[in-house]
């Protein structure tokens, strides 16, 4: 007598997890359909300056980086020709990942310069990405 009451209490209780497990997980028709999220591209942001003395450009700024390991790096070119209007283009390379470092976004500045005519128009990018352009 005392097994059959043992195991009718373990048959219950073997039932009461099995229904709550099965009502509990979701199953694939209840879960909704939403539409598919694209990662937006976030167009950079660079703080600059250009300072023109003597022939020469010194372009210095900054830019918010994910953390404080990246490392960044600017090459300054002319782009254009005398036909048309020419440029200076500001080449700036910041990778992706750089290695595990607290994800903090940091500010790291850059600098680079070129010898060229006054006045010419900046244009910038950042990993090939046309960025706008802050002034202090």
């Amino acid at each position: 007598m005392k097994h059959t009451r043992l195991w009718v209490a373990a048959t219950i209780i073997a039932l009461v997890v099995l229904i709550g497990f099965v009502l509990s997980v979701p199953h694939t028709r209840d879960v909704q359909e939403g539409p598919i999220l694209k990662s937006v591209a976030k167009v950079p942001s660079v703080m600059l300056q250009d300072i023109f003395k003597k022939g020469l450009h010194t372009i210095a700024g900054s830019i918010e980086a994910p953390n404080a390991c990246t490392v960044v790096s600017a090459e300054a070119s002319i782009i254009g020709d005398a036909s048309s209007t020419e440029s200076i283009l500001v080449a700036i390379s910041m990778p992706d990942d750089a290695g595990t470092c607290l994800q903090i976004p940091t500010s790291v500045t850059f600098k680079t310069t070129i010898s060229t005519l006054a006045d010419l128009p900046l244009i910038v990018t950042v990993n090939n990405a046309t960025a706008t352009i802050r002034t202090p």
